[in-house]
């Protein structure tokens, strides 16, 4: 199997490698302590075709490839993972459900919007009794003449400050379940949305989430996106290239990790000679960057399925971008620990990047699903071959 990038996604990753360290790691420390994206960085995002890398030119975007929006994704997230997560939530949450989803008025009216007008999207599935258990959703969308009247509430609503666009779930069919879910393109400058304030998280600190609440908030009907009752559908399509995303990021996290942990090992001297000399120190690294080499390959090989075969979702794909998020993520987490632990006292520290990387990586097996969740769908796809 041949994982090696090709000329033109070399060249966007090389693109991007080199605006994330000589642009974004210049500012993430700060704009770290502030937990905020300003308006002018993602600017900057869009014009390195960040903001609908995969979006098709007609349509205003960058038209690169998966694979190469993921391996810019992890360069991204080697400088600051806030902005990994910012990048991937408008990318692959917004962006692609209405590509794949949406009909030609829908793409043509909000896909130039999220990529040449430079505006954020935001997509509102979680809410207080429903996480990774669709069928507890509670907003409902109610048909009335030509309108859905949207009443709910959403939690960790990733953008949603600086959103423009939304992608919405809601129960269009009750007595369905999971089955009667639906998903509206919603403009959050509707009347009857609110945004809450922002969460006080541990890490990704700048990736700014909220709840979204909805009262009586009318959305035309030709902004259901993909039909009636086809939200869970939807959102299982759309849930493998979240997975490899988080994957990509975890990765960067983790390659950033072993980047500082080697560099301060060979200039931290203790007992008269470097760190990096120390077997136990050796063992760390090693570790990481082992890790580090399968996390990648199970990353990229996912997302050359994911982008071989966009619209063929589930079997192989499922299972792949699954281990692929649940090992990328624990072994981010992995390397976070040890980058710490090399660097002492010192990486106990806010004005050291090991500890803002300490922080960021325990998000990566959390959120788009649970490590806990990645192993039930592995082990699922596993039974279907047995």
């Amino acid at each position: 199997m041949a994982l090696s990038l090709s000329p033109r996604q070399t060249s966007f990753r090389q693109k991007i490698d080199e605006f994330a360290r000589d642009v974004v790691s210049q500012a993430a420390a700060e704009l770290d302590r502030t937990a905020r994206c300003p308006r002018d960085m993602i600017d900057r995002f869009a014009d390195q075709g960040l903001l609908g890398a995969c979006i098709p030119t007609e349509y205003g975007g960058a038209g690169e490839d998966y694979v190469a929006y993921v391996a810019g994704l992890e360069a991204i997230s080697r400088a600051w993972a806030s902005a990994g997560a910012i990048l991937s939530v408008h990318n692959s949450l917004v962006c692609e459900p209405i590509l794949r989803f949406g009909d030609e008025a829908q793409k043509t009216k909000f896909l130039p919007v999220l990529s040449r007008e430079k505006a954020l999207g935001c997509y509102a599935f979680t809410e207080p009794a429903a996480g990774s258990d669709a069928g507890s959703i509670q907003t409902r969308a109610i048909a009335d003449r030509d309108s859905f009247v949207l009443d709910g509430q959403k939690l960790f609503v990733i953008n949603a400050a600086q959103a423009r666009i939304a992608i919405v779930y809601a129960l269009t069919d009750p007595s369905r379940g999971r089955d009667g879910l639906s998903t509206f393109i919603v403009e959050t400058t509707s009347p009857g949305i609110s945004i809450g304030t922002s969460d006080d998280k541990l890490g990704l600190l700048a990736a700014e989430s909220a709840s979204l609440s909805f009262q009586d908030c009318r959305i035309p009907k030709e902004n259901l996106l993909g039909g009636l009752n086809r939200g869970f559908e939807i959102a299982r399509a759309v849930v493998e290239s979240a997975r490899i995303d988080v994957a990509a990021q975890a990765v960067g996290i983790a390659q950033a990790c072993l980047d500082e942990s080697v560099t301060h090992a060979k200039a931290r001297q203790q007992f008269g000679r470097p760190i990096a000399e120390f077997e136990a120190i050796q063992w760390m690294l090693a570790d990481m960057a082992t890790d580090i080499d399968a996390a990648r390959l199970l990353m990229y090989r996912a997302a050359s399925r994911r982008m071989r075969n966009p619209l063929d979702g589930g079997g192989d794909l499922t299972i792949q971008a699954a281990m692929a998020k649940l090992f990328a993520s624990e072994a981010a987490n992995r390397a976070a620990y040890n980058a710490v632990q090399i660097f002492g006292g010192r990486g106990y520290l806010k004005n050291f990047p090991v500890e803002r990387y300490f922080r960021d990586a325990r998000a990566m097996t959390l959120y788009e699903e649970t490590s806990e969740i990645e192993r039930l769908v592995i082990e699922r796809e596993l039974e279907k071959h047995v």
